[in-house]
C-alpha cells in the first residue's frame, strides 16, 4: 500500500522531491528538458568572465523572449509612421507638418525602422540568441535519445506518483511483462537490475526545438525578403500593356542584393476592366464586381494567356504576383494646334481625388503644338473629371456616383513652355505653371464643361480639344518576394512546435519487482512510480492505467498470502489496510 507526503518541488527534476532528496532521485530526475539553467549572478571580475556571463544571458531563454518581444515593440513605428522605403512623398508631408517632431524621427530612424540600427541590432541580437540556445540543446537531446532511460530512483515512494501490492508471481515474470507492456505503448523501456526503466513524451522537447528553429527560418525569410525583393506600380489604360522591364514602372524600390538588370521576362496587356456597384440602399457605390481582364505571356517567346485579376486573386507569373489596387478614369482627346493638325490622340488617366464616387483632375500636356504661323506653341490642359454629373442646378460639382452615368469633362487651357524640355523630371499629373499663360477672352478663362463628342475651340485660332470618349484604367502592383515561402513554412512549423511543447508531457516510468518475506511468507512486492516535467494531473492517471494493464501478469496477492502491509499510515488517525488495495490503481497518487 502506497505512502502519501507532501513535498516541495525539485526545479532540477522538474518532479517534486524533499529537499534531501537529490540522492535519492540521482540521474533519474535529471534531463527532463534540455532547458539550460540560466544563472543571473554577476561575474567574477576580468574580461573573461564578463564574456562568459554576457554569453550565458544572450543564449538564454529569458533574454530570446525578450529580443523577441522587442523586435515586435519596435515594428509598431514602422506601421504608423510613413516610411521612406513606401511612401517618400507622405515622410516629406509628415515632415513638414510637424517640424521637430520630424527631425526627432529622422534621427531616430523612425522614417526607415526596418532598415535602421537599432532594429537591425535586435534583429541580429534574437538571431545570435536562439541559435547559441538552440545547437546545444540540440546536441544534448540527441545524446538522449541515443542513450536509455535513467535507472529506477532508490526509494521510488518519493516520486510524486505511485503505487504498489503484492504478488505471488515471480519477479522476473513480472518485469519482463511489464517491459513488454509499456513497449507496447510507445514506452522507451529496458529493465536494469531490478526495475524497468521507462520514458515518453520525447516529442514535448522536439516541438521546443521546432518551434525555436521555426523562429529563426521565420528571421532568415524576413532577411531574404527585404534583401532580394523588388516592388513596383504600373497605371494602365484599357488597351495599353505592361512590360517587366525597369522603365516601364511609375515608381519601383528593391533590397540592396536584387539585380535590376535580371528582371524576368514577362508582360501583360489590360483588355478590359469591369466594375459594377450598388445602386441603390446604404451601400449605394459599393463595388460589386471589380475585375482586370487581362492577356500575358511569360518568358521571351511565351504564349499568350488570358485571365482575371480581381482584389483578392493575384497573377502569380515568373516569381512575381501582379495585385490589381485600383481603377479610375481616362478621358480620351483629340488636340489640333493652328494649323489643323492633330499634334495628340490618346487616353488621360486623371487621378480620382473622391475615392468613393471618382471625381477626378489630371492634365493634358501637347509639347508639339504651333500657330497658325508655324511658331511654337505648347499647349496644356488642366481638367476635371466626373463619371456622373448631378446636372445644371444640382448646386456641385462633384461625381454623384462611380459608374460612367452622365460623364464630364471639363478643361481650362494654357499655352507658353511646359518644361518638358528642361530635362528636369516632373509630374505628368500636374501643370508646371511658370511658363505659361491661360487663355482669357474678355479677361475671362477659357473654360469649358464638355460631354463626349463635344470640342472646345482656343481663342486666336490656336486649336482646338475635343472631348472623344471614357476608357478605364487600372493600377496594378507588381511584387517579387522570395522570403514569403519561407515565412509560411517557418510560421507552420513554429504552431506545430508549440501546440506539441504545450500539449504533449514528457515524463518516466519504473516498475520494480523484488522478492521478500512478510510473516515467513515470500510474496512479490510491485512498486510503480511515474515522474513528469511538470506537475500534471494526468500521471497518476496514466500510472493507474499502466497498473490496471499489468494486473493480469501480476495479480494481486490474496490476503492471506499477502500478510500485513510493513509501511504504517502517515496519519497516526488513518486506519491502515493490512490486506493491501484491491485494485492496484487505487494506490496511484500524486
Amino acid at each position: 500500500m502506497s505512502t502519501t507526503t507532501d513535498t516541495p518541488r525539485d526545479p532540477e527534476s522538474g518532479g517534486t522531491a524533499p529537499a534531501d532528496a537529490g540522492s535519492d532521485l540521482g540521474a533519474a530526475g535529471s534531463q527532463l528538458s534540455t532547458a539550460p539553467k540560466e544563472d543571473v549572478t554577476l561575474p567574477s571580475l576580468g574580461p573573461l568572465g564578463w564574456a562568459r556571463w554576457f554569453w550565458r544571458q544572450l543564449t538564454s531563454m529569458r533574454v530570446a523572449l525578450l529580443l523577441l518581444f522587442l523586435l515586435s515593440i519596435g515594428a509598431i513605428p514602422g506601421s504608423l509612421i510613413p516610411q521612406t522605403s513606401i511612401d517618400p512623398v507622405k515622410v516629406d508631408q509628415f515632415k513638414t507638418d510637424h517640424a521637430t517632431l520630424g527631425a526627432l524621427y529622422d534621427k531616430l530612424g523612425m522614417f526607415h525602422v526596418y532598415s535602421s540600427v537599432w532594429f537591425s541590432a535586435i534583429y541580429l541580437l534574437l538571431f545570435i540568441s536562439l541559435i547559441g540556445c538552440i545547437v546545444p540543446r540540440s546536441w544534448q537531446f540527441v545524446g538522449q535519445l541515443r542513450g536509455r532511460p535513467p535507472a529506477a530512483p532508490r526509494r521510488l515512494t518519493r516520486l510524486p506518483a505511485y503505487t504498489t501490492w503484492r504478488t505471488d508471481a515471480d519477479p522476473d515474470e513480472v518485469l519482463a511483462a511489464a517491459e513488454r507492456m509499456l513497449k507496447k505503448r510507445r514506452f522507451r523501456a529496458h529493465q536494469a537490475g531490478t526495475a524497468i526503466s521507462a520514458e515518453k513524451g520525447y516529442l514535448r522537447e522536439v516541438g521546443n526545438l521546432v518551434f525555436h528553429v521555426a523562429l529563426i527560418v521565420m528571421l532568415v525569410a524576413f532577411a531574404v525578403g527585404s534583401l532580394w525583393k523588388s516592388e513596383g506600380g504600373k497605371l494602365v489604360t484599357e488597351g495599353d500593356g505592361f512590360a517587366n522591364s525597369i522603365t516601364q514602372y511609375d515608381d519601383f524600390k528593391s533590397g540592396a542584393f536584387f539585380d535590376t538588370d535580371n528582371l524576368e521576362p514577362f508582360g501583360f496587356t489590360l483588355n478590359k476592366f469591369v466594375a459594377t456597384y450598388e445602386r441603390s440602399g446604404p451601400q449605394k457605390g459599393t463595388p460589386r464586381i471589380f475585375r482586370a481582364d487581362i492577356s500575358y505571356f511569360a518568358g521571351a517567346d511565351g504564349a499568350e494567356h488570358k485571365t482575371s485579376i480581381e482584389v483578392n486573386t493575384p497573377l502569380d507569373i515568373a516569381g512575381s504576383k501582379v495585385y490589381l489596387l485600383s481603377h479610375g478614369y481616362s478621358p480620351e482627346v483629340t488636340v489640333k494646334d493652328g494649323r489643323g493638325k492633330v499634334v495628340y490622340q490618346g487616353a488621360v488617366p486623371f487621378l480620382p481625388q473622391d475615392p468613393k464616387n471618382f471625381t477626378s483632375t489630371g492634365v493634358v500636356k501637347v509639347p508639339g503644338a504651333r500657330t497658325k504661323d508655324g511658331r511654337r506653341n505648347q499647349l496644356g490642359f488642366q481638367g476635371f473629371f466626373v463619371p456622373t454629373f448631378g446636372g445644371k442646378g444640382s448646386g456641385t460639382m462633384f461625381s454623384q456616383f462611380p459608374a460612367l452615368d452622365n460623364p464630364r469633362l471639363v478643361l481650362t487651357a494654357y499655352h507658353g513652355d511646359l518644361g518638358v524640355d528642361s530635362g528636369l523630371p516632373q509630374n505628368v499629373y500636374q501643370l508646371q505653371m511658370k511658363g505659361l499663360t491661360q487663355y482669357k477672352v474678355d479677361g475671362r478663362a477659357v473654360a469649358q464643361m464638355m460631354k463626349p463628342g463635344e470640342t472646345m475651340k482656343l481663342p486666336g485660332g490656336d486649336g482646338s480639344i475635343t472631348f472623344n470618349g471614357v476608357k478605364t484604367w487600372a493600377s496594378f502592383k507588381i511584387a517579387h518576394q522570395p522570403g514569403n515561402g519561407l515565412a509560411l513554412t517557418g510560421a507552420a512549423c513554429a504552431l506545430l512546435g508549440l501546440a506539441g511543447s504545450l500539449f504533449i508531457q514528457r515524463r518516466r516510468v519504473w516498475v520494480r519487482a523484488e522478492r521478500v518475506e512478510e510473516d515467513g511468507v515470500a510474496v512479490t512486492v510491485v512498486e510503480m512510480a511515474g515522474l513528469g516535467r511538470n506537475e500534471s494531473t494526468k500521471l497518476p492517471e496514466e500510472l493507474a492505467d499502466l497498473a490496471l494493464a499489468l494486473e493480469p501478469d501480476a495479480p494481486i496477492a490474496p490476503p492471506a498470502a499477502a500478510g500485513a502491509d510493513p509501511e504504517p499510515s502517515p496519519d497516526p488517525a488513518e486506519p491502515t489496510d493490512s490486506d493491501g488495495p484491491a485494485d492496484p490503481s487505487e494506490g496511484a497518487r500524486a
